[in-house]
């Protein structure tokens, strides 16, 4: 199964280790998205900056 991440809040003022997790998922700019594998590795990463990000199953 695949996800669709969405970066739905910019990371200005995001703490610096959120910063580089959304920019390891690939994420660079607002409403921009990235379609990843669902895997426990990328599950961590988007646990960890939920708040920033919105999650579809693909």
């Amino acid at each position: 199964m695949k996800l669709k991440i969405t970066l739905a809040k910019s990371v200005i003022g995001a703490i610096p280790k959120h910063k580089k997790t959304v920019e390891a998922l690939g994420l660079k700019k607002t409403n921009k998205s990235v379609i990843k594998e669902d895997n426990a590795a990328i599950r961590g990463m988007i646990n960890q900056v939920r708040h920033l990000i919105k999650v579809e199953e693909v």
